[in-house]
């Protein structure tokens, strides 16, 4: 509405000293419409300098995700950018298996990050700060401004189970060729037996503390001392290719 304001003001003011030749009728309404024409125009520049009609409004929004690695290895994946971590771009997926991954997002208004938490699956916690109208008055005001939602900052913290590996993207394709390789496959092979043996101690050492566990308890210790077992396997795996 301001823009339109601002533009019929001008347009108006143009009219009255081109069109008018009624001095007093001419001067009066030169006033009325200069002061329209000016007005909007200190409303629209106060909007945009300093959001004037506007207030900050905080959202935090949740969701699971998923590796990246389209695997069932425990896998945390990033891009480095930059020498001081604040700008580095998380990858991940919000279904178990994708053909494009997501990531964070890379400009000078979003800081993302890593939380290691002792749940079991991972999630990506965003917060968002930005200006929004007061109320409907400067909503209608100030329509086709652009400046409704503008972003003031966001954060993104990705919470994973801290037995997940953080791996660079080179670290994880490189992981990938090893494991599509010969030696990777007598690897897998050997993980193979060996995590049905660790996974099957937790459970017999879980079931030992509580007699008494439900079927759904002991899927859960056993999801985790799977996710645990693979992110030792994946440790072991990437000193051997260094």
């Amino acid at each position: 509405m301001v823009i339109i304001l601002t533009f019929l003001g001008a347009l108006a003011f143009f009219a009255c000293m081109m069109f008018i030749r009624q001095k007093s009728l001419r001067i009066i309404l030169a006033i009325l419409t200069g002061i329209i024409f000016v007005g909007s125009t200190l409303l629209m520049t106060l909007n945009y300098s300093h959001h004037f009609g506007m207030q900050k409004v905080t959202t935090t929004t949740t969701k699971r995700i998923y590796s990246a690695s389209n695997s069932s290895m425990p896998l945390a994946i990033y891009q480095p950018v930059g020498k001081s971590g604040r700008d580095d771009v998380y990858i991940y997926n919000t279904k178990v298996k994708q053909k494009t991954p997501y990531h964070t997002q890379a400009n000078e208004y979003t800081t993302s990050r890593i939380k290691w938490t002792n749940g079991s699956t991972p999630q990506l916690v965003t917060t968002e700060t930005r200006w929004q109208y007061r109320n409907n008055f400067y909503k209608v005001l100030y329509a086709w401004s652009g400046m409704n939602n503008t972003l003031v900052k966001r954060t993104n913290v990705l919470e994973y189970p801290r037995m997940y590996v953080k791996l660079t993207t080179s670290q994880a394709a490189k992981l990938a060729r090893v494991a599509k390789s010969a030696t990777g496959a007598k690897l897998q092979a050997q993980a193979a037996e060996q995590g049905r043996a660790f996974v099957t101690s937790k459970v017999q050492a879980a079931m030992a503390k509580n007699p008494n566990m439900t079927a759904k308890q002991i899927q859960e210790v056993s999801a985790q001392a799977e996710q645990e077992f693979q992110a030792q396997s994946v440790q072991q795996i990437l000193k051997q290719v260094k």
